[in-house]
């Protein structure tokens, strides 16, 4: 097999691997800067009730959609025992812009940048708003959509908000999975 075959084989295969992951049911600690440059790490959230993180873009339409209701969210849970963490894993996005994004559209809590989408990969994370919602073990409880329409008027269902409240009632998460709305992260090559 010639280099360049062996090449192509390998950029198949990890493609296939991250097609066709398996659901992620536990992640491991990780650390990541904010926009800020302050490390952070995972394990700084474990004696939460619940962690909650929310792959965002700046650029993306649909996540932007989306900033009134994670603004919302975050403020309705965090002091409820609730984290949040944002993590943009977008290759195109800078630091500053993120920063920028944040302060504009009033989101509080910290954003990490993932700048080699190798957080977005141990996720298995594909678009943005992605959410997973995890307990101090970091095994995942919700994965999915924060509620069931990009446009706010036609929401039916409260996706994120529904396995919060059954977290903090102490009841196992009834819906643990719904489809993402999306905006496909854009992942340095």
């Amino acid at each position: 097999m010639n280099k360049l075959n062996k090449l192509f084989f390998a950029a198949l295969l990890s493609l296939s691997s991250l097609l066709f992951a398996g659901d992620v049911t536990k992640v491991e600690n990780f650390k990541l800067k904010d926009y800020n440059g302050k490390e952070l790490q995972l394990s700084d959230f474990k004696t939460s009730k619940a962690i909650v993180i929310i792959f965002v873009a700046t650029q993306c339409p649909i996540s932007n959609d989306y900033n009134s209701r994670m603004a919302e969210v975050y403020n309705d849970y965090k002091d409820k025992g609730i984290a949040f963490i944002g993590i943009n894993s977008n290759k195109q996005e800078s630091v500053e812009e993120i920063k920028q994004h944040s302060k504009d559209n009033n989101l509080q809590f910290p954003i990490l940048k993932d700048e080699k989408n190798v957080i977005a990969d141990k996720f298995a994370a594909s678009v943005t708003p992605e959410v997973y919602v995890l307990n101090g073990s970091f095994e995942v409880l919700y994965h999915g959509r924060i509620d069931d329409s990009r446009k706010q008027s036609d929401i039916k269902t409260k996706d994120l908000r529904k396995a919060l409240d059954e977290i903090l009632g102490g009841q196992s998460v009834s819906n643990k999975k719904t489809k993402a709305f999306r905006c496909t992260i854009k992942r340095v090559s």
